[in-house]
């Protein structure tokens, strides 16, 4: 976000955008004269009070007072910042964001070339693996395997699936030229770097699948074995452009084979998204291998008003299904629909679909569980709500999560079918909730980086602070927050702090603000996961560290010859990462 956005293009934007178009894209309009109208989306209410003026380009909520354009309300309801906003209004425009000169125009140059050059070299090495499935000396049987898994040649194209070949350069060779052509290959992780500094690909002998963002460039790749040993699916670890809880397999290219999405189907693999996309069915989204996260929900809720989640009825897609529902919670406004669909043991869309066809899978779909259906059979399972003990554990279980919950219908809903089940009036539950604000939402919608997490975790649980030793080294590590982070690990390694007496360490400091929206960033980490999360995320940045310490020494050798302290360095920086490539 480096450099000023110039006025002249933030006045051009909001004359181009419609705000209509915006606001219903994310909170369903009705016309209500030459105006449109809903509930406001920033507070509870019966009756809508919230206005969108399109003559104006402004809207305004009687009820609560919020107001504003375009950037205004995407600032408030998703949560961003200024520049985030205008750079999001920008993207669904379809235009680039331009910068004025700042106080480094250099460094924002070299950050703007270097993102698209970044995106050209992802760009190239999709090319390059749709090519090799072509033209490879491997590649009718690659196409014969594709070919029995059901997907035609058209399909193919229209997700640029490609191979990745079994040798261990070919990538490498064809993509670098030097050595900032080899660095950048593996600051991407299209290819690895062993202890002797010997680059190699990263993905061999596997079906590649191109990730793309919103705006159809290509961040990142998936992987997926046709023979022989090792993990079924390899997917690109995170760079500087991909961060895969932010983005959605085939999304793009559902957004392409539809103007208005009536609805959208998140299964777990790409073979699924594709597969059905071959069916027909060119609707379906792929969470990446996690969780599906907050961030990769509201993307959804935002291009449609229907959401079902299609995951294996096994443990590990129960799981996943329960914490996709708690992600989605404080995203449910009115008029978003939720459904879980759960097949049948051994089965996946892939598999399912091939078997049944189109017709029958769409009519699974129909026949999928609403949120609140599967809300209460979730909770349920392990509870025997005809008993006192299980009634009262249920209503502690289901209280907190009603609270999170952003429709005030869902909410009511939720309420009436919690006082049958407990055998209770609705009425006398509706005391002990709370109902959400959009204080209370707006951390949820945080664009967690590792960084951010890392503190979050930190703040919310200073005693971590108290288990891991100082590393007063890494203030050299070139990486936002690391001195904020820093300052933080010590004074929680100084002492025993509350998280409220952090806080108040910072009062009135620029960070004030920052920390106190990740005091209330909702985790959703189990108790026993959280030191671990929050381990795994402070070693990533000694791994980092390391990386850029070794890079320095690296470099500095081919200027003059390293000090007899200076080599030894090197050697245990190269041991260190010896060892952590082994584990």
């Amino acid at each position: 976000m480096a450099g000023l956005i110039p006025k002249s293009f933030i006045h051009d934007l909001l004359d181009r955008a419609d705000i209509v178009e915006i606001v219903d894209s994310r909170v369903p309009l009705k016309r209500a004269g030459r105006n449109y109208q809903a509930c406001c989306p920033f507070h509870s209410e019966k009756s809508p009070s919230f206005t969108v003026a399109p003559d104006k380009q402004f809207y305004h909520c009687f009820g609560c007072g919020e107001h504003g354009n375009a950037i205004d309300f995407l600032m408030k309801f998703d949560g961003l910042e200024f520049p985030e906003a205008v750079e999001e209004l920008a993207g669904i425009m379809g235009v680039e964001v331009p910068r004025e000169t700042s106080a480094n125009p250099q460094a924002d140059a070299r950050q703007r070339a270097q993102a698209a050059d970044d995106y050209q070299q992802m760009e190239q090495a999709a090319k390059y693996f749709a090519h090799q499935l072509r033209h490879h000396a491997k590649s009718s049987q690659v196409i014969d395997y594709l070919k029995g898994r059901g997907l035609s040649g058209a399909v193919v194209k229209d997700f640029q699936i490609g191979y990745a070949p079994d040798g261990w350069d070919g990538l490498l060779l064809s993509l670098a030229k030097n050595h900032k052509d080899r660095q950048q290959l593996f600051d991407l992780k299209l290819v690895n770097r062993n202890e002797n500094q010997r680059y190699y690909d990263f993905f061999r002998d596997r079906i590649m699948f191109p990730i793309r963002d919103r705006r159809g460039r290509v961040v990142g790749f998936g992987g997926r074995i046709i023979t022989g040993d090792g993990p079924k699916y390899l997917n690109s670890p995170e760079t500087r452009i991909f961060h895969k809880g932010r983005e959605l397999y085939g999304f793009y290219e559902a957004k392409k084979a539809h103007k208005q999405l009536a609805q959208v189907v998140i299964v777990e693999g790409y073979m699924d998204v594709v597969a059905l996309a071959q069916a027909g069915i060119t609707y379906a989204v792929a969470s990446l291998g996690t969780a599906t996260t907050a961030d990769q929900l509201q993307l959804l809720f935002r291009a449609t008003t229907q959401v079902t989640c299609c995951y294996d009825g096994d443990r590990a897609g129960r799981d996943a299904a329960w914490r996709a529902l708690e992600n989605a919670l404080p995203l449910l406004n009115d008029g978003l629909a939720l459904n879980f669909l759960f097949l049948p043991d051994g089965e996946d869309p892939d598999t399912i679909v091939r078997k049944e066809g189109a017709e029958a899978f769409s009519a699974r779909l129909q026949q999928a569980q609403s949120f609140i259906d599967y809300f209460f059979s979730h909770l349920t399972e392990t509870i025997d709500v005809s008993s006192d003990a299980g009634k009262s554990m249920l209503l502690k279980q289901a209280t907190p999560l009603i609270e999170r919950v952003a429709s005030e219908f869902y909410r009511e809903e939720l309420l009436n079918r919690l006082a049958r089940l407990l055998r209770r009036e609705t009425s006398q539950l509706k005391q002990q909730i709370k109902a959400p604000t959009s204080q209370h939402r707006r951390p949820e919608q945080l664009k967690m980086t590792p960084m951010r997490r890392a503190i979050g975790l930190l703040v919310q649980h200073p005693q971590l602070g108290r288990e891991i030793p100082l590393h007063k080294e890494l203030i050299e590590l070139k990486q936002p927050g690391i001195e904020l982070l820093l300052a933080l690990h010590e004074q929680t390694q100084q002492q025993q702090l509350t998280t409220a007496q952090l806080l108040e360490l910072w009062r009135d400091q620029p960070e004030e603000k920052a920390l106190r929206q990740l005091a209330s960033w909702e985790h959703h980490l189990d108790e026993e996961h959280v030191a671990q999360e929050f381990f795994d995320t402070f070693l990533y940045f000694i791994d980092q560290y390391m990386e850029q310490r070794a890079s320095e020494l690296l470099a500095k050798e081919q200027q003059a010859p390293l000090s007899k302290e200076e080599k030894q360095e090197y050697m245990v920086l190269l041991q260190y990462r010896s060892d952590r490539g082994k584990r």
